[in-house]
């Protein structure tokens, strides 16, 4: 051990220069796909076309684009912290995920895609009226709302708190910059960004790997430190609800609570419906399940190498380096990239791909939703085809305003508000 890593020297280590230019570069390319797409289809005025790509969207944008909003970057912050602080039992989740993709893909999307519904929520109405359609499309929008303040906020902070990246500054930027691209571009560009920043993703976690590898010394020298330390735990198979993870809550559980998140949330169907057929959305949902289990497993790995790298001193307890295990990726991602420039932005861009996508994936939903659960069935006026497009645009600019907002106001109300955001995984 040399004295850059911060349980050495008692200090965290800083971005550099290269490292803003690589982060500032993955914010600047997505800007860009949203302005191609603003320009290449910029007589093509239907709401169709903003909303669900025409439903002309390829297999393979639609696979990346379902796994990388499926994996937020709180979800990529408190995995390895888990892993760190408890076990691998984290592991199964992948199990539950590809289950749950197996009941999307043969039990929900089937029937949602027949009916092509562009809202979930007008499904509610055939069966039950409107005024179910109303209230849960109303608690929907309400719920997607606090998510993306939080998805906005939460990284911001781990991240501030670790590289002293200014928390106001990337909370404006990624907001301000989401907001543009998706109210420019539309589904299209929500996919097309969705899959650039799932490559970021992975390849961010693989630096990650690589690196923590040959830091600590190899990674069988990880594992076996993990195995002598007890973090290492596969078969919990007690049905105890007290346990904190076992088998049966991470893959039957975790199963369940994610299938009804990839077969019934208009975030996820909304990108599935903008398939050609049927069966090109189902192949996009399996395939979406191999990205899933390359990530969890991504996530799990490298929570073994922040275990053996502060095997000796936990960062918790040491001279205040970090407040909170949320913030474990990233000042384990500074210790070990130190004396390798523009690899930090690397890591910077991993984690803000995973809130990228969550926020433009959730504002598109959005503007489908009170499109189509509220302005269509109760306005006054005819809606054109042009005047629904724009009043979309409209609602995504909206939208991503009030997530800036409640992120600010979030990040000025004390630690309580801190530690929620930071444990939404």
């Amino acid at each position: 051990m040399t004295e850059r890593y911060s349980f050495n020297s008692g200090t965290k280590n800083t971005l550099h220069w290269e490292d803003y230019v690589v982060f500032g570069g993955t914010l600047v390319i997505p800007a860009g796909i949203g302005l191609y797409h603003a320009i290449k289809d910029r007589k093509k005025n239907s709401p169709s076309e903003f909303l669900v790509g025409n439903r002309q969207m390829g297999t393979i944008p639609v696979a990346l684009s379902v796994t990388v909003s499926f994996m937020s970057a709180l979800t990529l912050l408190g995995m390895p912290a888990e892993v760190y602080n408890y076990d691998t039992m984290l592991w199964w989740l992948a199990l539950g995920m590809v289950m749950a993709v197996a009941g999307a893909a043969h039990l929900f999307l089937p029937f949602l895609y027949r009916l092509g519904v562009t809202s979930v929520y007008e499904y509610l109405e055939l069966r039950f009226g409107k005024r179910v359609r109303i209230l849960a499309s109303l608690n929907w929008i309400i719920q997607v709302l606090m998510y993306m303040a939080f998805v906005l906020f939460a990284p911001s902070l781990a991240l501030y708190s670790v590289t002293g990246l200014d928390l106001r500054l990337s909370i404006s930027s990624v907001g301000i910059l989401v907001t543009f691209y998706t109210a420019l571009g539309g589904m299209k560009t929500v996919l097309w960004t969705d899959s650039l920043q799932t490559i970021i993703m992975v390849l961010g976690l693989i630096s990650l790997l690589v690196q923590g590898s040959l830091v600590v010394g190899g990674f069988s020298k990880a594992w076996e430190t993990a195995r002598e330390r007890t973090r290492l735990r596969f078969f919990d198979f007690n049905p105890s609800p007290g346990v904190r993870h076992s088998v049966w809550s991470l893959v039957v559980g975790g199963g369940i609570t994610w299938m009804s998140y990839l077969g019934v949330n208009q975030v996820q169907i909304q990108r599935l419906m903008s398939c050609p057929t049927l069966r090109k959305a189902k192949t996009a949902l399996w395939l979406s399940s191999i990205g899933l289990v390359v990530i969890v497993t991504l996530c799990i790995l490298i929570g073994v190498l922040i275990h053996a790298f502060y095997k000796d001193c936990d960062p918790l307890k040491f001279n205040d380096l970090i407040s909170s295990s949320d913030q474990l990726l990233p000042l384990f991602a500074m210790d070990i990239f130190a004396t390798t420039p523009a690899l930090p932005g690397i890591f910077l861009a991993c984690i803000f791909s995973g809130s990228l996508s969550t926020l433009s994936s959730g504002l598109n939903a959005v503007a489908a939703v009170i499109l189509e659960d509220y302005i269509r069935p109760y306005c006054c006026i005819t809606i054109t085809d042009f005047r629904a497009t724009v009043v979309s645009k409209c609602l995504v600019i909206l939208f991503g305003a009030l997530s800036l907002a409640l992120a600010y106001v979030v990040s000025s109300l004390g630690n309580i508000f801190q530690g929620m955001a930071l444990r939404v995984v």
